[in-house]
């Protein structure tokens, strides 16, 4: 079987003969054969043990058919390395042991160490590198959703500790960006070292702020980790999550391949908005998956339409897969958009050509 590489191709523009599909989240509770696992594993015991890693890494790739796997890991795993305590609790979340909340907290944060304390993650690439027959995503939690737990404590709905502190102490909260962007850099980099073909920084919280403030508090440290990374040769995505519409036009100088779309945007307004100067990715409703298969492929047929209009576009869900996701439903989608999109990129070119 030949590699394939039309995620890569579509990630940096090129023309593909089929729209590529991935999932954020499509190693999850939705596969009755992970959730065996999990009643066995915690998520961190199984991100400890590379070969278990990376088979839950490759299984939807068989399962669903899809053109990229995506790491099986967690956007907290590198900030045990700064010496930070905490666990992914049950129906909760990241549970941190002593939030950060002031200077000497920030003062005390290590730097990451990815060779020492994250092995186990290399060799899950390294393992994935060998065995996959599709390029490997991996990833690494952006600063400001990272401090939104490292601050709160725990998953937050208002982030009141972490305005707190960028409002009131705004050289206390650049530190710890500065931070954060050092370890995001450092772990990122080894990714790739160790055998990983895209990373995408995942920024799921980032729309809880103003555009102007996400302008002054985050964006620096954003633009700077895509700079610093901009000599690896590989798609660079940035998801600035959820509700962050209006933060796209932002982003017009970032050095980035791909910016992910949530479902509140179109493809064509995102294009739009990030001025044509990005590939980009996305964005069904996770929930619309509940409905009958019919509606989920008209759903996916209206992006699909709009993603297709031109190169440079990659079908993935506007946020994570959740629990109740059908399987099946996932199978049949994957294969939809993959034959509905050649059908539909065959006619462009065939018009272009004409």
């Amino acid at each position: 079987m030949t590699y394939n590489d039309n995620f890569i191709r579509a990630c940096f523009g090129e023309d593909v003969d089929h729209t590529p599909v991935w999932y954020m989240r499509q190693a999850g509770r939705y596969d009755p054969e992970y959730r065996k696992i999990k009643e066995k594993y915690s998520l961190l015991e199984i991100c400890r043990q590379p070969e278990l890693a990376a088979e839950v890494t490759m299984m939807p790739v068989r399962k669903l058919g899809v053109d990229a796997a995506i790491l099986y890991s967690d956007i907290m795993n590198p900030v045990a390395s700064l010496g930070v305590n905490f666990d992914i609790v049950k129906n909760i979340g990241p549970v941190i042991e002593n939030p950060i909340r002031t200077a000497n907290d920030v003062d005390r944060l290590k730097p990451i160490d990815v060779e020492k304390d994250l092995s186990h993650i290399l060799e899950t690439i390294q393992i994935l590198d060998r065995e996959l027959e599709v390029p490997l995503i991996t990833f690494a939690g952006a600063p400001f959703t990272i401090a939104s737990y490292l601050i709160e404590g725990r998953p937050s709905k208002g982030y009141i500790h972490t305005k707190t502190l960028m409002y009131s102490e705004p050289q206390v909260w650049f530190r710890l960006m500065e931070k954060l962007g050092d370890m995001v850099i450092t772990y990122l980099r080894a990714h790739v070292a160790n055998g990983g073909k895209a990373f995408q920084l995942f920024d799921s919280w980032v729309g809880a702020l103003a555009p102007k403030d996400f302008e002054i508090y985050v964006l620096p440290t954003i633009k700077r980790i895509f700079h610093e990374l901009s000599d690896l040769k590989v798609p660079k995505i940035y998801f600035p999550g959820v509700s962050s519409g209006e933060l796209l036009p932002l982003l017009h100088k970032l050095e980035a391949d791909v910016i992910g779309l949530d479902w509140r945007v179109s493809i064509a307004e995102g294009r739009r908005r990030l001025n044509d100067g990005f590939a980009v990715q996305g964005n069904l409703d996770p929930y619309v998956l509940t409905a009958p298969m019919d509606v989920i492929k008209q759903q996916a047929k209206a992006i699909v339409d709009e993603g297709v209009q031109a190169p440079g576009y990659i079908f993935n869900l506007g946020h994570g897969l959740f629990p109740e996701a059908s399987l099946d439903k996932l199978r049949e989608l994957t294969h939809y958009v993959h034959e509905y999109s050649a059908t539909m990129i065959r006619q462009r070119v065939g018009q272009y050509n004409l």
